[in-house]
């Protein structure tokens, strides 16, 4: 069984790591970020900055034994967190590069204009230590979160950054709407959306 609980600022240390390490490997975060000598700093503030504008709508999940994490977005909120990282630009701009950011910044601004614009609960991040990937921590992680839009009857949306996680999206119930390359010459990104499926009560806990 894993225990999952409701995350809060004194998790943020610990869940930016948690997210450095998971996504270490990633294409598109390693497409966005800067990989000079300043890539593990850049890496840190760039989840950092992601905490920041998800923790305080308090959807943000950690297992018991810190092995995992999922940070949503309830409905409405997700642009709200886009245009408050306008505020925390320097910090941006620093995990990016000046001299990608050119590059970078209208990519991230054509990826959100693809954002579904109904109501949904939106799936920042989900990230499971690799030494502890394909042990159901992620697929109770999703559970967890999905219960609620189940629940409240609401569609859910996210962007998958690695085809490799594509198949554990779709076992609960995302479908994949569009394949979209980031930039034009970048890594590709599948957006995916899933309808709210019929409640039939508390599974989360399982794995």
């Amino acid at each position: 069984m894993t225990t999952i609980r409701a995350a809060g600022r004194a998790d943020v240390p610990v869940l930016v790591g948690l997210l450095c390490r998971a996504f270490d490997a990633d294409p598109v975060t390693n497409w966005l970020l800067r990989q000079d000598g300043h890539r593990a700093t850049a890496l840190a503030s760039y989840f950092r900055l992601s905490l920041e504008l998800t923790i305080p709508h308090g959807h943000v999940f950690i297992t018991a034994d810190a092995r995992g994490t999922a940070a949503w977005a309830p409905p409405g909120k997700w642009k709200e967190g886009r245009l408050r990282q306008v505020w925390r630009l320097p910090a941006f701009l620093h995990a990016v590069g000046l001299r990608r950011a050119p590059h970078v910044l209208p990519a991230v601004v054509a990826l959100d204009a693809r954002h579904p614009t109904a109501p949904h609960y939106y799936l920042f991040e989900l990230a499971v230590e690799p030494c502890c990937q394909g042990r159901g921590i992620g697929s109770a992680l999703l559970r967890h979160g999905l219960e609620r839009c189940d629940r409240e009857g609401t569609p859910a949306y996210l962007e998958s950054s690695n085809p490799r996680n594509n198949p554990l999206y779709e076992r609960h119930g995302f479908r994949v709407v569009e394949r979209h390359t980031l930039g034009g010459d970048g890594p590709p990104v599948w957006l995916m959306w899933r309808e709210p499926q019929p409640w039939v009560g508390s599974a989360a806990g399982e794995d």
